[in-house]
């Protein structure tokens, strides 16, 4: 089923007049959507004369593939929107340990322990609030609170989401599965809005369906962006801190089986470099990993946000998150 999933969307990018065997190739599971890596395999593809072939789909779906393909699989890179699927595939011992050039690149706390995978862009965890019904001050300390009765009915979430289970994933870390337990069966019978994914979530909060939601924070300044009308929105780093004020990454590593070993580096190269840390800041709304990049102007530096005190190599155990928001009643 794993595999079938892998192939539901294939792209194909063929750099012109370099589609010889001779040139280099490279074959990437892609777990963050066709829009925004597009642009970047082309531009990759223009500088470097590699053939890359792209397989989209689910960040878990694609790392649950490349353990059942095992050694057949044709991924050569791996490349996720969280930390939990990395880590869940470098516990397998399906990552290869990066060249530590690449590594000390990268700010050490968005990159593994291990050196088996490393973060190229971050994205912090917010409460999308709309303007137009609430103020900060109505907001709660911490996530926590959204199971109280003033939050019924009253508050998205996207649990089949890749983000937001790492969310979840990092409130077992930090709080303990006795308390994340308790958490997802007090908002289950909260009766939250779900959704498939971010995008309709932050449009639920933006037409006023939703007041309040768990989210990424760089939806909101897309939206800022593209639209040219008011947008009633904006985000909530919870006061009190904790897992819902996560900073996670989106990140890559190589395929242990992998035969091209040097054209995936040079991707990686590709995504910690400063052209593409600034297209990620100015582009896509992200935090850079790397010195020498400033985030975008529009959005709360890291620095002001109350991050929970987490390693983020320990958001490997996807599968006991699903089976825990199964068990719960929130998938």
């Amino acid at each position: 089923m794993a595999r079938r999933a892998t192939t539901l969307l294939l792209t194909m990018g063929w750099l012109a007049g370099c589609s010889g065997s001779d040139a280099p190739s490279l074959t990437v599971y892609s777990g963050r959507s066709e829009a925004l890596v597009t642009p970047l395999v082309e531009a990759f593809q223009n500088e470097t004369g590699t053939i890359v072939t792209v397989v989209y789909g689910g960040s878990a779906q694609l790392a649950a593939a490349i353990l059942e393909e095992g050694a057949n699989t044709p991924a050569d890179l791996y490349y996720g929107q969280d930390a939990g699927a990395l880590g869940a595939l470098a516990r397998q011992g399906r990552l290869r340990e990066l060249p530590s050039s690449l590594l000390e690149r990268v700010d050490p706390r968005f990159r593994a322990r291990d050196g088996r995978w490393i973060g190229t862009s971050g994205r912090a965890r917010v409460l999308a609030y709309n303007t137009r019904e609430l103020s900060e001050a109505d907001l709660p300390d911490d996530v926590f609170e959204l199971t109280e009765p003033r939050w019924r009915g009253r508050v998205g979430w996207a649990p089949e989401n890749g983000s937001f289970q790492a969310f979840v994933t990092a409130m077992r870390v930090v709080e303990g599965d006795d308390a994340t337990r308790s958490w997802l069966l007090g908002m289950v019978a909260n009766e939250p809005k779900v959704y498939r994914d971010n995008t309709p979530l932050f449009e639920a909060v933006l037409s006023g369906e939703v007041p309040v939601a768990l989210t990424n924070h760089y939806y909101l300044f897309r939206f800022l962006d593209s639209s040219t009308e008011e947008v009633p929105v904006r985000n909530y780093s919870p006061r009190g801190g904790g897992p819902g004020a996560l900073v996670n990454i989106a990140g890559a590593g190589i395929v242990d089986s992998s035969p091209n070993l040097e054209a995936a580096e040079r991707f990686i190269d590709y995504l910690v470099s400063q052209k593409t840390q600034a297209y990620f800041a100015d582009v896509t709304f992200e935090y850079p990993v790397i010195d020498g990049v400033a985030t975008h102007s529009l959005i709360r530096p890291l620095s002001e946000i109350r991050t929970p005190d987490i390693d983020l190599s320990e958001l490997d155990d996807l599968e006991g998150t699903l089976a825990m928001l199964q068990d719960a009643g929130a998938l």
